[in-house]
């Protein structure tokens, strides 16, 4: 029999090559996605970037089937990656929670949390309600080792709740103590006010919390969010004018007993509660809030000539800088989102100087503005450098050994900020599974 001529047969070869047209491509592009995931997951090994600093995605492997929407739902971008049929986290610190991971998983084998934090020095230690190991002391917002607006306000009401229930209970007079006038800070704030509970807000700085240290017109990305005294928010992106209004006009409606200029000092332990130190006065509570930032004060250089007034730690306003030299110091976002604003400003030249040979902890978006700036030509890198002393009218910097002179004006150092553990271990929180030395 004439196997050609046999219909059957035919149509059963037809398909297998129509078949085989499909699967082999696609086997191919799944073998080199494969290939390429692993090759980024070596890099982000060589480079540390694997490993997450706060909350990331915690992924069950036996729910995982491969699907891969996870990994191209990130805002970030390759925070996750596909190896061997599964979802593997890759840049782990490029992780901020935005959880859009977790909620776009189809079989729900996606966690964004902090995992295990026992030997963590730099997270405290926190009960389910967010209070620490002293009893009504809570922790909120970046200091517990969450990111996000969404997760502060959130946490801000949780607290607020909680607090509410045993203040009733304890028939406490005193006024709840919330330090700091971040997102957290002002959702705790403004929840116990609609809960008739007093409350006052401390911040050594005006209101805002973060957002008051970004440059002028930073888009700042906001999960929605119900924020108390507001209402949805709902853009994808707010800039930080915005932000700062939305909080002005919660200011307007509630007027909290907002105190600025107060420092935290100490806290101390009394017969009623607490009574809580700052540098301009003294305050007795039942119950404390904890709603301080990570970043602390501005770390420092450290070489000569830092202490002069054309050094600074932050940028507010690249607009008003034109036609100087400028040396950016740093590898995070904000120094790059500095050196890519300034050197978009008419006749700017700008340097900027990161003491390892690649950005390893940036955001995807700022990877992609701060490529297109070296290639218009409006900042220059220099890889594996240092500053080693600041003058008048130029810096000097080592780079791999070379001493190189660079014509400046002005110097930006973004090198990080001393997180205030030292003060949350004289007030005696626990960190990890031991309180910081």
């Amino acid at each position: 029999m004439d196997i050609l001529n046999n219909e059957a047969v035919l149509s059963w070869l037809i398909g297998a090559v129509l078949v085989l047209a499909f699967t082999v491509p696609y086997l191919r592009k799944w073998r080199q996605k494969q290939a390429d995931s692993q090759e980024k997951l070596d890099d982000a090994i060589r480079s540390g970037s694997n490993k997450a600093m706060m909350q990331h995605p915690i992924i069950d492997l036996s729910k995982c089937i491969g699907c891969g929407i996870c990994t191209k739902v990130c805002p970030e971008g390759e925070v996750l990656g596909l190896i061997g049929g599964k979802a593997v986290l890759i840049n782990g610190r490029k992780c901020v929670g935005h959880e859009v991971c977790q909620e776009s998983c189809p079989v729900g084998g996606i966690e964004v949390a902090l995992g295990d934090i026992s030997s963590r020095e730099d997270i405290p230690s926190l009960s389910s309600d967010l209070e620490s190991n002293l009893n009504n002391v809570f922790i909120i917002g970046e200091l517990g080792g969450l990111a996000l607006i969404r997760n502060a306000v959130n946490q801000g009401i949780r607290v607020a709740k909680t607090i509410a229930d045993r203040y009733n209970e304890e028939s406490s007079q005193a006024p709840v103590l919330i330090v700091g006038a971040g997102p957290a800070g002002l959702a705790c704030t403004i929840s116990l006010m609609e809960l008739k509970i007093p409350v006052i807000l401390l911040d050594q700085n005006e209101a805002g919390g973060t957002i008051l240290q970004y440059p002028r017109r930073k888009l700042v990305m906001v999960q929605p969010v119900d924020l108390p005294g507001y209402g949805q928010m709902t853009e994808k992106e707010y800039s930080k004018e915005i932000l700062l209004e939305i909080w002005a006009g919660i200011f307007k409606k509630y007027a909290p007993d907002f105190r600025s200029g107060q420092q935290l000092l100490g806290l101390t332990q009394t017969d009623a509660g607490y009574r809580l130190k700052t540098n301009l006065e003294e305050f007795d509570a039942s119950f404390v809030v904890l709603a301080l930032g990570r970043r602390g004060t501005p770390r420092k250089l450290g070489v000569p000539g830092e202490e002069m007034s054309k050094v600074s730690y932050k940028l507010i306003d690249a607009e008003s800088y034109k036609n100087h030299h400028i040396l950016v110091v740093g590898g995070g976002d904000s120094a790059v989102e500095a050196a890519v604003g300034l050197g978009q400003q008419t006749g700017n030249t700008v340097t900027l100087s990161y003491r390892k040979d690649s950005f390893s902890r940036i955001k995807t978006r700022n990877e992609e503005h701060l490529a297109k700036a070296v290639k218009q030509g409006w900042v220059n890198i220099l890889y594996n450098s240092q500053v080693t002393a600041i003058h008048d009218d130029h810096a000097q910097i080592n780079q791999n050994s070379a001493i190189l002179e660079l014509k400046n004006d002005y110097v930006f150092v973004f090198a990080g900020g001393i997180p205030p553990f030292g003060l949350m271990d004289s007030l005696g929180v626990n960190f990890g599974t031991s309180t910081l030395q």
